[in-house]
């Protein structure tokens, strides 16, 4: 069977929380000023009490509101699709399937915490979001939610993909949000870093302190994180809840998920629901970032903000520093100095692998995936096909029939800059 659906009566109801599975339990955020342990109430200035109580609960499942599953439908359940013209041009006895998140109306996963968020604020009576962006996903889907639960949106897009993708920002500006590249002359934070160094190519670090200090100085705006948080990676888990049951339909289980890594959330909204099951059946599950930015394979497991100012609490997790500013690379969602801190325990007690891939070697994947499935990847997951391949060309080189699930978080048709730098050979390695 080449592609496996869902209809929407067989949406998942509840998201899935991994915390109660933990091997341990999670160091708690620490406040950036007294470093003692955060208390709910001190995230109130930026956050709903709706995804304060998400973020620290220690329920299993958390029901889906039906306000949020009607938009979901929109695009969802997406499609489990196994790529057999792929496993025919590798040679290789591995099946083959993606989860395809590039089905949502922003072209990614991120609308499954971005709709959820919108909502739980716009109950509260809160009339703007600030966020930060990368690649410019995360910025389009949290316009595009926004819209739909009419509230305002402001973007601190990090300047190097702000000039790379400026595809990202008209679709950002389409759903009637506002793009700001960051660092800014809009807050004191971005005035600081642009008198130091006019040239900044700006970071996720810097853009979220920005968007922070914006929403803390206004009554009637909170801030909007897209991923490393709990409650963000919670509603993610759909994407693996439908990918279960569409492999239930089929008769297959794993042997080996993989998903791309920046702060987490498509990782974890695929791997997070298999990870039980994973740890009793030998599943290896794999995270895969650049080696411009390697946090899970060089970092170091230590407390540090989640912004570069410090505004942030400080989260336990695998760290490059928060001053750290990744290398221009155009996987500009994967750009991070840090990771979830949930995904970081679980790397740390060997339950998921890390591995660092280069850029040059993930677009080679990429247009190897686009040539046969016909889908033009984005950046971010090309870095999850590379790690695909190589295990169905270790599966062809043992002989073994090995099932591989990784997801697709998004294409890369606002993108095609990159894939030309690639194809003319202008990309680099870094």
């Amino acid at each position: 069977m080449r592609k496996v659906l869902l209809s929407e009566d067989e949406m998942p109801t509840h998201w899935y929380n991994i915390l109660p599975d933990l091997p341990e339990p999670l160091p708690p955020p620490l406040h950036p000023v007294t470093k003692e342990p955060v208390k709910p109430e001190d995230l109130k200035p930026i956050f709903p009490m709706a995804l304060i109580k998400q973020e620290f609960a220690e329920d299993r499942w958390i029901k889906i509101p039906e306000e949020v599953r009607e938009v979901y439908a929109l695009w969802r359940p997406t499609p489990l699709i196994r790529a057999e013209r792929l496993e025919k041009a590798l040679k290789t006895p591995a099946r083959i399937y993606f989860k395809y998140e590039g089905a949502s109306p922003p072209g990614s996963h991120k609308p499954n915490t971005a709709v959820a968020q919108a909502y739980y604020n716009a109950k509260e009576g809160i009339e703007r979001l600030t966020t930060e962006t990368g690649a410019g996903q995360w910025g389009s889907a949290l316009c595009f939610a926004t819209k739909l639960f009419d509230l305002k949106c402001t973007v601190y897009m990090v300047k190097v993909s702000y000039h790379q993708k400026p595809y990202r920002r008209v679709l950002m500006e389409t759903w009637g949000g506002e793009v700001i590249p960051s660092p800014s002359d809009r807050t004191e934070v971005g005035r600081k870093i642009l008198e130091q160094d006019p040239n900044n190519p700006g970071s996720l670090g810097i853009a979220i302190s920005e968007a922070i200090e914006d929403a803390v100085k206004h009554d009637d705006t909170n801030y909007s994180l897209g991923s490393v948080l709990n409650h963000v990676l919670l509603h993610q888990t759909i994407i693996g809840l439908e990918a279960k049951k569409q492999l239930e339909v089929i008769d297959e289980k794993p042997d080996i998920i993989v998903g791309c890594v920046g702060g987490g959330s498509n990782f974890a909204g695929l791997c997070y629901p298999f990870i039980r099951d994973a740890r009793k059946d030998g599943v290896r599950i794999i995270a895969v970032e650049p080696t411009a930015c390697p946090t899970l394979t060089k970092g170091e497991y230590k407390y540090d903000y989640g912004d570069t100012a410090g505004l942030t609490p400080l989260l336990k997790m695998f760290t490059l520093g928060h001053d750290f500013i990744p290398p221009p690379i155009h996987a500009g969602g994967l750009r991070y100095h840090g990771d979830a801190p949930t995904l970081c325990m679980l790397v740390k007690h060997g339950i998921i692998e890390a591995r660092a891939v280069s850029q040059i070697s993930t677009f080679e994947a990429g247009v190897m995936f686009a040539r046969t499935e016909g889908i033009v990847p984005a950046p971010e997951t090309n870095h999850a096909i590379r790690v695909v391949i190589d295990e169905a060309l270790k599966a062809k080189e043992r002989g073994e029939e090995k099932v591989i699930l990784f997801n697709f978080s998004g294409h890369g048709l606002l993108d095609l800059q990159a894939y030309d730098d690639f194809l003319y050979g202008r990309l680099k390695d870094t």
